[in-house]
Protein backbone atom coordinates (compact mmCIF):
# COMPACT_ATOMS: atom_id res chain seq x y z
CA UNK A 1 0.00 0.00 0.00
CA UNK A 2 1.21 3.26 -1.11
CA UNK A 3 1.72 6.38 1.37
CA UNK A 4 -0.59 8.45 -0.27
CA UNK A 5 -3.56 5.79 -0.19
CA UNK A 6 -3.12 5.93 3.74
CA UNK A 7 -2.89 9.60 3.75
CA UNK A 8 -6.26 9.41 1.54
CA UNK A 9 -8.06 7.33 3.94
CA UNK A 10 -6.92 8.64 7.13
CA UNK A 11 -6.57 12.50 6.86
CA UNK A 12 -10.27 13.60 6.77
CA UNK A 13 -11.87 11.29 9.38
CA UNK A 14 -12.49 12.94 12.71
CA UNK A 15 -11.33 10.75 15.77
CA UNK A 16 -13.83 8.99 18.34
CA UNK A 17 -13.81 6.57 21.15
CA UNK A 18 -12.79 2.97 19.81
CA UNK A 19 -15.19 1.02 19.50
CA UNK A 20 -18.30 3.42 20.07
CA UNK A 21 -20.20 2.44 17.52
CA UNK A 22 -21.05 -1.11 19.07
CA UNK A 23 -22.06 1.39 22.49
CA UNK A 24 -25.62 1.88 23.41
CA UNK A 25 -25.55 5.28 23.67
CA UNK A 26 -28.56 7.42 25.86
CA UNK A 27 -28.86 10.77 26.63
CA UNK A 28 -30.99 12.48 29.84
CA UNK A 29 -31.61 15.43 31.28
CA UNK A 30 -31.62 16.88 34.97
CA UNK A 31 -34.22 19.00 34.96
CA UNK A 32 -34.44 22.17 37.34
CA UNK A 33 -37.38 23.81 38.07
CA UNK A 34 -38.36 26.90 40.59
CA UNK A 35 -40.48 26.36 43.64
CA UNK A 36 -41.48 28.65 46.29
CA UNK A 37 -39.01 30.93 45.61
CA UNK A 38 -35.57 27.94 45.29
CA UNK A 39 -34.41 25.76 42.31
CA UNK A 40 -35.68 22.27 42.92
CA UNK A 41 -34.94 19.33 41.12
CA UNK A 42 -36.85 17.13 39.55
CA UNK A 43 -37.00 13.61 39.93
CA UNK A 44 -39.14 10.84 38.22
CA UNK A 45 -39.82 7.17 40.28
CA UNK A 46 -39.50 4.58 37.37
CA UNK A 47 -42.51 2.53 37.19
CA UNK A 48 -42.42 -1.29 39.38
CA UNK A 49 -43.45 -2.95 36.04
CA UNK A 50 -40.72 -2.00 34.04
CA UNK A 51 -38.60 -5.21 33.62
CA UNK A 52 -35.05 -3.00 33.95
CA UNK A 53 -34.50 -0.89 37.16
CA UNK A 54 -38.16 -0.80 38.52
CA UNK A 55 -39.08 1.11 41.30
CA UNK A 56 -35.83 2.96 41.29
CA UNK A 57 -35.10 7.06 41.01
CA UNK A 58 -33.86 8.65 37.86
CA UNK A 59 -33.73 11.49 35.73
CA UNK A 60 -35.67 11.47 32.35
CA UNK A 61 -34.40 9.86 29.30
CA UNK A 62 -33.28 6.95 27.22
CA UNK A 63 -31.89 5.65 23.89
CA UNK A 64 -30.87 7.78 21.29
CA UNK A 65 -33.23 7.18 18.23
CA UNK A 66 -32.29 7.39 14.73
CA UNK A 67 -34.70 9.78 14.05
CA UNK A 68 -33.06 12.31 16.31
CA UNK A 69 -31.41 15.12 15.19
CA UNK A 70 -28.94 15.15 17.99
CA UNK A 71 -27.83 14.01 21.57
CA UNK A 72 -29.93 17.19 22.84
CA UNK A 73 -32.67 16.80 21.08
CA UNK A 74 -32.85 13.25 22.18
CA UNK A 75 -32.95 14.34 26.19
CA UNK A 76 -35.82 16.60 25.64
CA UNK A 77 -38.30 14.18 22.97
CA UNK A 78 -37.88 11.62 26.15
CA UNK A 79 -38.26 14.09 28.78
CA UNK A 80 -41.32 15.69 26.85
CA UNK A 81 -43.10 12.13 26.43
CA UNK A 82 -42.10 10.76 30.04
CA UNK A 83 -43.34 14.33 32.10
CA UNK A 84 -46.26 14.54 29.77
CA UNK A 85 -45.08 18.28 28.67
CA UNK A 86 -44.53 20.08 25.14
CA UNK A 87 -41.17 21.09 24.63
CA UNK A 88 -41.42 24.83 24.79
CA UNK A 89 -42.00 24.21 28.27
CA UNK A 90 -38.24 23.33 29.05
CA UNK A 91 -35.39 26.42 28.00
CA UNK A 92 -32.13 27.30 28.82
CA UNK A 93 -31.06 23.96 28.19
CA UNK A 94 -26.82 23.35 28.23
CA UNK A 95 -24.53 19.93 27.96
CA UNK A 96 -22.95 18.53 31.00
CA UNK A 97 -20.08 15.81 30.79
CA UNK A 98 -20.99 12.74 29.28
CA UNK A 99 -20.48 9.49 30.39
CA UNK A 100 -19.00 6.32 28.88
CA UNK A 101 -19.19 3.57 31.30
CA UNK A 102 -17.45 0.16 31.62
CA UNK A 103 -20.28 -1.89 30.41
CA UNK A 104 -20.47 -0.68 27.05
CA UNK A 105 -22.80 2.20 27.26
CA UNK A 106 -22.42 5.93 26.53
CA UNK A 107 -24.55 8.63 28.24
CA UNK A 108 -25.17 12.16 27.07
CA UNK A 109 -26.33 14.33 29.94
CA UNK A 110 -27.89 17.78 30.42
CA UNK A 111 -29.51 19.90 32.13
CA UNK A 112 -32.14 22.54 31.71
CA UNK A 113 -35.01 24.63 33.45
CA UNK A 114 -38.68 23.37 33.06
CA UNK A 115 -41.60 26.44 32.92
CA UNK A 116 -42.95 26.27 36.90
CA UNK A 117 -46.15 26.88 35.62
CA UNK A 118 -46.20 23.88 33.96
CA UNK A 119 -48.64 20.62 34.96
CA UNK A 120 -47.09 17.39 34.30
CA UNK A 121 -48.83 14.43 33.44
CA UNK A 122 -46.38 11.78 33.94
CA UNK A 123 -46.47 8.60 31.50
CA UNK A 124 -47.47 5.54 33.45
CA UNK A 125 -45.68 2.64 32.03
CA UNK A 126 -42.41 4.09 32.42
CA UNK A 127 -43.20 7.11 35.18
CA UNK A 128 -44.64 5.83 38.47
CA UNK A 129 -44.87 9.18 40.59
CA UNK A 130 -42.15 12.82 40.66
CA UNK A 131 -41.12 14.47 43.57
CA UNK A 132 -38.64 17.42 43.91
CA UNK A 133 -35.57 18.31 46.16
CA UNK A 134 -34.02 21.85 46.89
CA UNK A 135 -30.93 22.12 44.94
CA UNK A 136 -29.35 23.51 48.23
CA UNK A 137 -30.18 19.87 49.74
CA UNK A 138 -26.95 19.28 47.53
CA UNK A 139 -25.31 21.93 48.04
CA UNK A 140 -24.39 21.26 51.38
CA UNK A 141 -24.70 17.43 51.38
CA UNK A 142 -22.24 15.30 50.00
CA UNK A 143 -22.30 12.13 48.81
CA UNK A 144 -21.55 9.10 50.10
CA UNK A 145 -19.30 6.76 47.98
CA UNK A 146 -18.96 3.20 47.87
CA UNK A 147 -16.55 1.31 45.54
CA UNK A 148 -17.29 -1.54 43.64
CA UNK A 149 -14.18 -4.03 42.82
CA UNK A 150 -14.68 -6.45 39.74
CA UNK A 151 -12.95 -9.74 39.29
CA UNK A 152 -11.16 -11.07 35.90
CA UNK A 153 -12.56 -14.12 35.09
CA UNK A 154 -10.87 -14.93 31.32
CA UNK A 155 -13.05 -18.09 29.35
CA UNK A 156 -12.08 -21.56 29.86
CA UNK A 157 -10.00 -21.77 26.04
CA UNK A 158 -8.19 -18.76 26.57
CA UNK A 159 -5.05 -18.61 25.37
CA UNK A 160 -2.39 -18.19 28.62
CA UNK A 161 0.40 -20.10 26.72
CA UNK A 162 0.23 -17.10 24.17
CA UNK A 163 0.84 -14.30 26.73
CA UNK A 164 3.91 -12.93 29.02
CA UNK A 165 3.32 -14.33 32.12
CA UNK A 166 0.71 -17.16 31.42
CA UNK A 167 -1.76 -18.09 33.98
CA UNK A 168 0.18 -16.17 36.46
CA UNK A 169 -0.24 -12.68 34.38
CA UNK A 170 -0.87 -9.83 36.59
CA UNK A 171 -4.57 -8.55 35.51
CA UNK A 172 -5.36 -4.49 36.12
CA UNK A 173 -8.76 -5.20 38.13
CA UNK A 174 -11.32 -2.92 37.63
CA UNK A 175 -13.23 -0.88 40.31
CA UNK A 176 -16.81 1.45 39.88
CA UNK A 177 -17.81 4.16 42.45
CA UNK A 178 -21.03 4.14 43.24
CA UNK A 179 -23.15 7.61 44.39
CA UNK A 180 -25.44 7.36 47.17
CA UNK A 181 -27.46 10.91 48.54
CA UNK A 182 -30.01 10.04 51.10
CA UNK A 183 -32.98 12.91 51.32
CA UNK A 184 -36.08 11.78 53.63
CA UNK A 185 -37.32 8.42 52.69
CA UNK A 186 -35.60 8.74 48.84
CA UNK A 187 -32.23 6.82 47.76
CA UNK A 188 -30.81 8.40 45.59
CA UNK A 189 -27.83 6.43 43.69
CA UNK A 190 -25.91 4.84 40.96
CA UNK A 191 -25.65 6.99 37.65
CA UNK A 192 -28.05 9.24 38.48
CA UNK A 193 -26.44 10.52 41.88
CA UNK A 194 -23.25 10.31 39.86
CA UNK A 195 -24.33 13.05 37.00
CA UNK A 196 -26.16 14.95 40.43
CA UNK A 197 -22.94 15.41 42.01
CA UNK A 198 -21.03 16.08 38.74
CA UNK A 199 -23.65 18.74 38.18
CA UNK A 200 -23.56 20.15 41.44
CA UNK A 201 -19.58 20.30 41.46
CA UNK A 202 -20.06 22.52 37.94
CA UNK A 203 -22.33 25.25 39.59
CA UNK A 204 -20.73 25.26 43.55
Amino acid sequence: MKPKTILSKVKTRTPSILGSEDFSKYAILLPLIEKEGDIHILFEIRSHKLRRQPGEICFPGGRIDAQDKSERDTALRETTEELGIKREDIFDVFPLDYIVSPFGMMVYTYAGFIDPAVQFKPNPPEVDSLFTVPLAFFLEIKPKIYRINFDVQPEESFPYNLIAGGENYNWRTRTLDEYFYIYEDKVIWGLTARILSHFVEIIR
